[in-house]
């Protein structure tokens, strides 16, 4: 393994001078540089200034940045959400931070009624180009309260989009591109693979984040479209669409299994890579949907009703889905609720023997 060493910013930099960044590291990165590019851009939410987040995500970043760009909130997502849609139709970029998803529910006549509409309301005189960040999803067995996947409701929501980051590169040039863009933006963050995409998916241990390219992330400014699906493995067996957590579940199946899938990483829920979907569809003739939210109304059922409409005569073997389960997210089995290994295998042994 190459040697490590620290640098200025606390990342590893390996003997190649490539620095590696887990995903806090990532979005913090992007948060300085925006705060210093921009001075429209506020981070603002819960314990977020002094302490820096209950994930560490803006750690340092009130100390170089000042309490009037970095600060902490009262508890009360309606009130952090609200106040951001004043800012945003002020003028200023504010990126308020939800503690935890599951949160995020007081906030939603803000989000729905308020920063979705307000551009259309105002005939474009106003706008409000909100960054709402939140960690979501499970993997640190906080329970029913720590734990949801709420990003369907998001995406039901005119006026919003939704952007959902898998690796440390992608989570910098998304979020940079969420906090310039003029829409609200919910950009949820997968918990579970906040310090690496490969930790704790098996018993046995599987390849560090450190070995990973997505976690080399460069310095400075850059910037990935939002719409643009990133395809994580070329293959011609069958189609896999996932998004966060899943997309490292599902790729390490596919690599053990032996399964040459071509999976995409949507990236973003809204706007949706419709073009890339039906590319690849049409190639591999099956599909596969992976997400870590219920099943009923969870995005998959979008997603398997839009392969069906657009691609049904490419189709060699019906849309399978798997998800989380249609029950109260369970504190102690958290492990048996995600999509596994033996859960996406069987999928794909089904849809390759129709």
């Amino acid at each position: 393994m190459s040697t490590q060493v620290k640098n200025k910013k606390g990342a590893e930099t390996g003997a190649d001078g490539e620095r590696r960044l887990n995903m806090i590291e990532a979005i913090n990165d992007a948060l300085d540089i925006m705060l210093e590019r921009d001075p429209d851009v506020i981070v603002m939410g819960e314990d977020i200034g002094y302490f820096g987040g209950v994930f560490r995500c803006t750690a340092g970043l009130q100390e170089k940045h000042g309490k009037t760009r970095v600060f902490d909130t009262p508890i009360s997502e309606c009130g952090i959400i609200g106040v951001a849609v004043g800012m945003g139709a002020y003028g200023l970029r504010p990126v308020p931070e939800i503690q935890f998803a599951d949160y995020i529910y007081p906030g939603l006549d803000q989000l729905i009624s308020e920063a979705a509409r307000l551009r259309y309301r105002s005939a474009t005189e106003y706008i409000a180009p909100l960054t709402v960040r939140s960690p979501f999803g499970g993997g640190i067995f906080g329970g029913q309260t720590h734990s949801q996947s709420p990003e369907a409701i998001f995406t039901h929501v005119a006026g919003l989009k939704t952007v959902i980051p898998a690796t440390p590169y992608d989570a910098k040039g998304l979020l940079i591109s969420c906090i310039e863009d003029n829409d609200p933006v919910i950009f949820f963050e997968p918990k579970r693979i906040y310090n690496g995409p490969f930790s704790g998916f098996y018993d046995k241990p599987v390849e560090p984040w450190k070995r990973h390219a997505d976690s080399v992330v460069p310095e400075g400014h850059y910037s990935i479209p939002l719409g643009k699906a990133r395809t994580v493995t070329e293959g011609e067996q069958l189609t896999v669409l996932t998004y966060g957590t899943m997309v490292h579940v599902t790729e390490a199946v596919c690599r053990e299994q032996g399964i040459e899938a071509n999976i995409l990483d949507l990236r973003t829920l809204v706007p949706l890579d419709i073009e890339a979907i039906e590319e690849s569809v049409r190639k591999t003739g099956r599909c596969l949907i992976v997400h870590e939210a219920t099943r009923t109304s969870g995005f998959g059922a979008e997603l398997s009703a839009l392969v069906t409409e657009r691609c049904f005569y490419h189709l060699e073997a019906p849309v399978e889905r798997v998800t989380g389960f249609d029950t109260p997210y369970p504190h102690s089995l958290e492990w048996a609720y995600f999509p596994g290994p033996v859960r996406i295998g069987e999928a794909i042994d089904k849809i390759l023997k129709d």
